[in-house]
């Protein structure tokens, strides 16, 4: 699969003229910040912003703008009138305070919707670095989530800023990818870097931040319906305004898809029809947020996300996997930001949210005997959040994170081999941080963070993660960078206390954490004005990592991982834009029988690529995936092999719209065009071409 590496590393300098990607990196764009669509508004009363309709981008994926002096961003440039758009952006927003070692990569919502993303699942897969291994529209969520070779429990997973991963750590509680609306989704950032010391010390792989929508301007109502192959429908509305210094939005969202359709022979979870089984997703998902500006220096935001899901389970599993899974969560947030003196020198920001998760597996095991599982988590936080402009040429960002959890686990197996497990497992943890990062500009050029998080854990005691990381330009169009960040990701709850009906997993109180470190090394060059690239080596060594051996949690030893991301992004004409992200993964197993493998599910070369074209209305994007295959996992025939892969694919899709009215459009996507049915991950196979018609309306 290497060969994967060295034949991508001959074609990127074609691929660069012909189909570069997004995400420059912030300090580039600093010039050019005057064109974004954030910026920084004193004005006490919303109901006074007149916000101009502009043309939304195609395929504007690219680097948050993250000025050195917040007071230096500028509001944007008013757009051509003559564009007659019908999608507007209508965003007021303060960009994060972030260490600029890293990059920062976004995919804001007028992205989201040319993909015509269903999850936040769908919106990830076309960020560099990511390997999803979902199959079909709001799958199950465990067939496999990785960034830069870290699962989705190795990375931190925030909503407007507030943890939503509930250290739960089995498959069927890992963090949702479809717990909130993809209607309420502002955007979503992806950091790395010493951005973990700021979120969490778990942040192997990175931190996803989902911003969601607040209101501005009068009361509009948006909505969409789509229908499509596989029994799909979708419904999803959006309301949202303000007035006076009040600004509110809601938005719900229905989704409904059977996921039945044939598989070859050999195929995991193969009914004797010949059907894909017990694959089909029901999701019903509400987005709630109010803000009130106080006064000129205060404002106060609350959101509220439910969700309630309903799905089979197809694992990996021979024979048919029959187990359902019930995910409801609720997540509540609260945050007051306030401005200390004049200007924005010194800024604070108080949050404090819940967050309660019930999952529930349950099905046959065997002809006769029936388990069920529960996992209910309740967890409290509070953060303190200080940006502090300390001089010119110094700017700290310092605060305190407190987190409690309470997990109440419930088995019950009425086969007579696991009635000993039968119980009921309380269990609490308290996680106290404080974090600091401080970065210095030593000259115009040249920039250093700082960043140390110390933890106090009931479970594992008090430990220290430093962080560093440094930016220097080497010409105005050339900037260099790299960081390095020291990271602990304990067991989960479940992990430790709770028996997992479903694989007949027992628990181990006696597991160690996680420990190791992450580092990056890059290159961002500015080629011309519409030709952006970034490009980064990145590489982690995680210890006693965590996996199952003989049907029991342990740490089961050392992976190192390298790794390439190519990320680029070119403007062609007006109206016509490309991207191209590539990210080469080397994970490798460095102990026991495994050892000198590539970690399983991980495929070695992941590209995405696209192109789009936007006038008047009309959309058309066409988006193209190339996956060199990932190792199989678990191995049920005897002819498998450890060392077998999955084969490579190609996927094509494409996207549109169609201008009916002025407010109403239709959406159309098409879906691997090629219509091969690929193995996505471990005999888990895609369903071929599929289609979704659509009708969307903005009122």
């Amino acid at each position: 699969m290497k060969k994967d590496f060295l034949l991508l590393t001959v074609a990127l300098p074609s691929l660069l003229i012909a189909s570069p990607s997004y995400a420059v990196e912030s300090e580039i764009e600093q010039r050019n910040t005057n064109k974004s669509t954030e910026v920084i508004s004193d004005i006490p009363s919303l109901n006074e912003i007149e916000l101009p309709a502009t043309n939304a981008e195609l395929l504007t994926q690219e680097s948050v703008p993250i000025p050195v002096n917040p007071e230096e961003t500028q509001p944007e440039t008013e757009p051509d009138s003559t564009d007659d758009a019908d999608i507007t952006i209508e965003t007021i927003a303060e960009p994060d305070n972030l260490p600029q070692s890293t990059p920062t990569y976004v995919i804001d919502r007028e992205e989201i919707k040319k993909q015509g993303a269903a999850s936040l699942a769908d919106i990830l897969k076309r960020m560099p670095g990511f390997a999803i291994n979902d199959v079909g529209h709001g799958a199950d969520i465990h067939t496999g989530t990785y960034y830069r070779g870290a699962s989705i429990n190795q990375s931190v997973f925030l909503i407007n800023g507030r943890p939503i991963n509930n250290n739960v750590n089995t498959y069927h509680g890992g963090t949702d990818l479809n717990s909130i609306p993809v209607e309420a989704i502002e955007r979503v950032e992806l950091y790395s870097g010493t951005a973990s010391a700021l979120f969490g010390s778990s942040a192997f792989g990175g931190v996803v931040n989902i911003i969601t929508k607040e209101g501005y301007g009068k009361p509009k109502f948006s909505g969409s319906a789509e229908f499509g192959s596989l029994s799909l429908n979708n419904q999803q509305v959006t309301y949202g305004g303000s007035s006076d210094k009040v600004k509110y939005n809601f938005s719900f969202e229905r989704s409904f898809t059977d996921n039945r359709y044939r598989v070859p022979v050999g195929a995991a979870n193969r009914d004797s029809q010949g059907f894909l089984f017990n694959a089909d997703t029901a999701t019903s998902t509400y987005f709630g947020s109010i803000g009130v500006d106080l006064d000129q220096k205060n404002s106060l935001n609350l959101d509220v996300t439910k969700l309630s899901s309903r799905r089979g389970l197809i694992y990996f599993g021979f024979p048919l996997q029959r187990d359902r899974l019930d995910h409801d969560g609720l997540n509540i947030g609260l945050s007051w930001k306030t401005r200390l003196g004049n200007g924005e020198s010194s800024n604070i920001t108080t949050s404090i949210g819940y967050n309660q998760d019930y999952f529930s597996t349950y099905g046959p095991t065997g002809a006769s005997f029936y388990r069920r599982g529960s996992l209910d988590t309740q967890q409290l936080t509070a953060r303190v959040d200080h940006e502090w402009k300390i001089t010119s040429n110094n700017k700290l960002r310092w605060g305190l994170d407190l987190k409690n959890t309470d997990l109440i686990g419930d088995v019950l197996s009425t086969d007579p081999t696991r009635i000993t497990e039968n119980e009921k497992e309380d269990r609490s943890l308290l996680n106290t941080a404080l974090f600091a990062v401080n970065t210095w500009n030593i000259s115009d050029n040249f920039l250093i963070d700082l960043g140390l998080r110390q933890s106090f854990d009931s479970q594992f005691g008090n430990y220290l993660n430093p962080s560093v990381g440094l930016r220097y330009a080497v010409t105005p169009m050339v900037a260099v960078r790299g960081s390095w960040a020291g990271g602990q990701r304990n067991p989960g709850l479940d992990q430790l206390y709770v028996y997992d009906t479903v694989h007949g997993w027992a628990p181990n109180p006696d597991l160690s954490p996680e420990i190791g470190s992450t580092w990056t090394a890059g290159v961002d060059v500015n080629f011309s004005e519409n030709l952006i690239g970034q490009f980064t080596y990145f590489g982690s060594s995680i210890g006693d990592r965590l996996g199952v051996i003989a049907g029991k949690w342990a740490n089961i030893g050392l992976v190192d991982t390298n790794g390439l991301e190519a990320a680029l992004q070119f403007k062609i004409a007006t109206g016509w834009s490309t991207f191209l992200n590539y990210t080469y993964t080397d994970s490798q197993i460095k102990t026991g029988t495994e050892k000198g493998l590539q970690l399983g599910l991980i495929p070695y070369s992941v590209l995405q690529t696209g192109v789009g074209y936007q006038n008047s209305g009309w959309q058309a994007n066409l988006y193209v995936t190339y996956n060199s295959g990932a190792r199989r996992s678990i191995f049920a025939n005897p002819t498998d092999k450890p060392t077998d892969f999955a084969p490579s694919f190609v996927n094509l899709d494409l996207s549109g719209r169609i201008p009916l009215t002025s407010n109403l459009g239709l959406t159309v996507y098409l879906e691997n065009l090629l219509g091969e049915q690929y193995e996505r991950v471990n005999r888990i196979y895609s369903p071929g071409f599929t289609f979704r018609l659509g009708l969307s309306a903005n009122f």
